[in-house]
C-alpha cells in the first residue's frame, strides 16, 4: 500500500464507521421505552364515538382500480364521503384514478407502500414505507394524510411506533365485510348491517361484490338513521367525548 492511499482509506473506513454509528443511535432512540402517555396516543383506532350515530366507509385501495370509478359513481349519487386508504405503489400505477378519489372529496388515507407484512419490517422500514407513500400521495393530490391503515392490519409495536414517528395515526376497524374473499353482495350487506354500531369503522375493498352491495349498504345505513362521514370525522367525535369525560 501506498503512503498516498493510506489516508485515503482510512478517511472511508471512518465515514463507515460514522454512518453506522449513526443508525445505530437512530434505531435505539426508535426503540426506546415510551411513556404512558405516548403509548395511549400511539394506540391504533378501531372506531368513532359510540354516543353519535355515525358511521366510515373505508375502502383499501391496492388492487381492484376496475371497479374504483363505479364505487365513486355510487357514492357520488347517494352523497356520502368515503376514506381510501391508497397503497403507494397503487397511485404510482394509477395517478389519474388516485386523483378522481381525491377531486371527488374523499379523505385520503395512506395505506403503505408495497403492501408487505408490517409486522415483520422494523420500525426504520416501516417508517420508510409510510413516508415514501406521503410523498406519492402528496404529489398527485395535493393531500398529506394523516391516518394510516396498516396492511393485514397488523399492528405490532414496530408499527404503531413507525405511524407515530411519521406523524400518523394507526386506524384499523370493527367491521370487516372480508369481501376481498368475495361473497355474494347479500352477505357483504349483512355483514354490515346485523354488526352496525355508532361510531363503526366499516372495511371494504374494491370488488365486484362489493360494488353490487354497495347501495343496499347506504341505502339500509340511512334507513337506520346512520350518518356515513370521513374517519377523520369520527376522530372528531372521540375527542369530543374524551372531552366530556376529563
Amino acid at each position: 500500500m501506498s503512503l498516498r492511499t493510506q489516508p485515503f482509506r482510512k478517511g472511508r473506513i471512518l465515514g463507515l464507521v460514522i454512518i453506522l454509528a449513526a443508525l445505530i443511535a437512530a434505531e435505539f432512540h426508535l426503540n426506546k421505552p415510551l411513556p404512558e402517555p405516548v403509548k395511549a396516543a400511539m394506540a391504533p383506532v378501531y372506531q368513532g364515538n359510540e354516543l353519535e350515530k355515525k358511521t366510515a366507509l373505508t375502502f383499501n385501495v391496492v388492487w381492484g382500480e376496475e371497479y374504483i370509478p363505479q364505487i365513486l359513481d355510487i357514492l357520488k349519487t347517494n352523497e356520502v364521503t368515503a376514506t381510501f386508504f391508497i397503497g403507494g405503489q397503487w397511485a404510482e400505477d394509477f395517478p389519474v384514478l388516485t386523483g378522481r378519489i381525491a377531486q371527488a372529496g374523499h379523505e385520503i388515507g395512506n395505506h403503505g407502500y408495497s403492501h408487505p407484512h408490517p409486522d415483520k419490517l422494523s420500525i426504520s422500514a416501516n417508517i420508510d414505507e409510510i413516508k415514501k407513500t406521503d410523498d406519492i400521495l402528496f404529489r398527485l393530490t395535493g393531500i398529506k394524510p394523516s391516518l394510516f391503515a396498516p396492511p393485514y392490519g397488523e399492528r405490532g409495536d414496530a408499527v404503531l411506533r413507525a405511524a407515530n414517528e411519521a406523524g400518523y395515526r394507526t386506524i384499523l376497524w370493527s367491521i370487516d365485510t372480508i369481501d376481498w374473499q368475495r361473497p355474494g353482495p347479500a352477505i357483504i350487506t349483512r355483514r354490515v348491517t346485523e354488526k352496525i354500531h355508532n361510531g363503526a369503522i366499516i372495511l371494504m375493498h374494491p370488488t365486484a361484490p362489493t360494488v353490487n352491495a354497495l347501495p343496499q349498504i347506504i341505502l339500509e345505513l340511512k334507513n337506520m338513521g346512520y350518518e356515513m362521514v370521513s374517519v377523520a370525522t369520527l376522530l372528531q367525535g372521540l375527542q369530543r367525548d374524551n372531552g366530556n369525560h376529563s
